[in-house]
């Protein structure tokens, strides 16, 4: 079953659904809506179609995605935050190292 959108004027509805195994739905979803530019819209549209998946599915796809960088990301300072309160540093002679490998990228 695939998930058609109520567009109106430069705005969509979304089911958010992050368990959609195989296009079946999950009943605990919730409803939202977001205000992008029609652009962004179309370019959606245009990928979902291609993928034969739903505005839905891919959308869901995304914001999954961001929100697992984001906690790997919180993780990582967190961790880093950890290191440098215990005092472990990289040397001066290990940090040229890293930046020299980058100089001429």
């Amino acid at each position: 079953m695939r998930f058609r959108a109520i567009l109106r004027y430069d705005y969509f509805v979304i089911i958010v659904n992050r368990n959609e195994p195989q296009g079946q739905w999950d009943m605990t979803t919730e409803a939202f809506s977001i205000r992008t530019d029609p652009k962004k819209v179309r370019k959606l549209d245009k990928l979902a179609e291609q993928q034969d998946r739903s505005r839905n599915y891919l959308v869901n796809q995304a914001i999954d995605q961001y929100l697992d960088l984001l906690a790997w990301q919180d993780e990582q300072i967190k961790e880093g935050i950890k290191a440098a309160d215990a005092g472990r540093f990289v040397s001066d002679a290990e940090m040229d190292a890293i930046f020299d490998k980058y100089k001429d990228a």
